[in-house]
């Protein structure tokens, strides 16, 4: 097993390594504006749409040089021409949108398949003229960042700089065009100026990034990290630096994982022929982080909101209870059974929502019987106090009629703040009755 530090500094790794994780960056930060402003189908038509371009580039430096098929020209043009192409694309659905009212989704797909189509057909063209040179070519279609050399740490580092630069020089107007246009255009910003420069990032990320993990793969490393980061904050500044890192992890550890794995297939199975490429081990890196932010994101994760809801529902039926046993006790104990007449849930359900109530020390047990603690009661009376707070506000000052306030006021009561009810109280001049002429528990102090 290498180490990690011999990533960056093997003269084989190094390249692969470093040139990944700064088109994983420039990728991950262009990616949260397309992500934001909902164009993320775009950067999968333009990476398609770029791939002519691939082709057309370096046939062009194929004749201008002849110093092999890896030459620095032939890198260039055909990133070049790779970004000639995804402006072209977006110029054309441009046009499909604006002169002939295409929808977006059908202009984006009828360009992508359009340009990629014409990329399949010159590549078979170069199949049989330049049989090198195709082989390079199927480098930009699938990815193959372990042929990389140092020349294009070089060359991406300058691109992913470039891509860096400019977003941090347009950051506060691509915040406020992002979030809300009219009022970009309102305050003076200029708008086709700040989505020019956006097209121009987006092509060039995508550029940096055809070379590593190819065009087919090319759009999930725009969405993946932003994505992921978006799970987490919803500033910005803090999506930005999240994408960010989650980029630079994708880009070092899908190089880590695809040598590794490789290596350890290797040793345990000679006889059979393993590949794992680091193209797609990056896009798979980043697509399992973003799966674990989408469900364990403390704010937005999947589990998380799901126990939230399942906390709140179960302290609804705690404080239902509580509010049934205070109502229907009359001063004595009941019986599971006779509370679960009350009440729509199963058995053992009942029985350890009671348990819990016993165990928050607001409910006792003295054998088959259970009745209200002190606190228990008073946590009763404070839910209806509520209940019946919000009925005389919907009745008094929403005018709604009083048989139809209930259900409202069952939902209500469960989260009002504090805060809210001294409202109320003032708002209402502490009423001592509900619009069913039942007696408004006391103020006591609130739990």
């Amino acid at each position: 097993m290498e180490s990690v530090w011999s990533y960056f500094t093997d003269p084989v790794l190094r390249a692969p390594t470093l040139g990944c994780m700064l088109m994983c960056l420039s990728a991950a930060l262009i990616g949260v504006i397309t992500y934001l402003r909902k164009e993320s189908l775009l950067g999968e038509s333009l990476s398609h749409a770029s791939y002519p371009g691939v082709i057309l580039g370096a046939i062009f430096a194929t004749a201008l040089t002849e110093s092999g098929h890896e030459s620095l020209w032939i890198s260039c043009l055909s990133l070049f021409g790779a970004f000639i192409f995804a402006l072209l694309g977006y110029y054309c659905i441009y046009i499909l949108e604006s002169r002939y009212k295409i929808r977006a989704d059908s202009a984006l797909c009828f360009i992508l398949s359009i340009f990629f189509g014409l990329g399949i057909l010159l590549a078979s063209y170069v199949q049989f003229t330049y049989s090198a040179l195709y082989k390079q070519s199927l480098s930009y279609l699938y990815g193959q960042a372990a042929t990389m050399g140092d020349r294009h740490i070089l060359l991406y580092g300058i691109l992913s700089l470039f891509v860096v630069t400019m977003i941090f020089m347009f950051y506060k107007e691509l915040k406020v065009l992002t979030f809300d246009r009219e009022y970009a255009e309102s305050i003076g910003i200029r708008v086709h100026l700040v989505d020019a420069a956006v097209l121009f990032f987006l092509s060039l990320s995508i550029v940096v990034g055809i070379r590593s993990v190819g065009v087919v793969l090319m759009s999930a490393m725009l969405i993946a990290p932003a994505a992921a980061a978006r799970q987490y904050t919803s500033r910005l500044s803090y999506m930005l630096v999240l994408a960010a890192i989650f980029g630079i992890i994708s880009g070092f550890l899908g190089n880590f994982l695809s040598v590794e794995l490789m290596s350890y297939f290797h040793q345990n199975s000679p006889a059979e022929r393993f590949s794992l490429p680091t193209g797609p081990m990056i896009v798979m890196v980043a697509s399992c982080i973003c799966i674990f932010a989408l469900f364990f994101a403390p704010e937005r994760g999947l589990f998380n909101r799901l126990a939230r809801i399942a906390y709140f529902r179960s302290k609804c039926l705690r404080e239902n209870l509580l509010k049934t046993m205070w109502r229907q006790s009359e001063g004595k104990g009941l019986t599971l059974g006779e509370i679960g007449h009350y009440q729509s849930m199963s058995r053992t359900y009942l029985f350890l929502l009671v348990s819990w109530l016993g165990y928050q020390g607001w409910v006792r047990r003295d054998g088959a019987n259970y009745s209200l603690t002190v606190e228990g009661a008073h946590r009763a009376k404070h839910i209806v106090r509520l209940h019946r707070l919000w009925e005389v506000y919907l009745c008094d000052y929403l005018g709604v009629q009083a048989e139809r306030v209930h259900k409202s006021a069952e939902e209500i009561e469960h989260i009002l703040t504090p805060e809210l009810e001294q409202q109320l109280t003032a708002l209402l001049k502490d009423p001592k009755v509900d619009p069913h002429r039942q007696p408004i528990p006391p103020f006591e102090g609130g739990l």
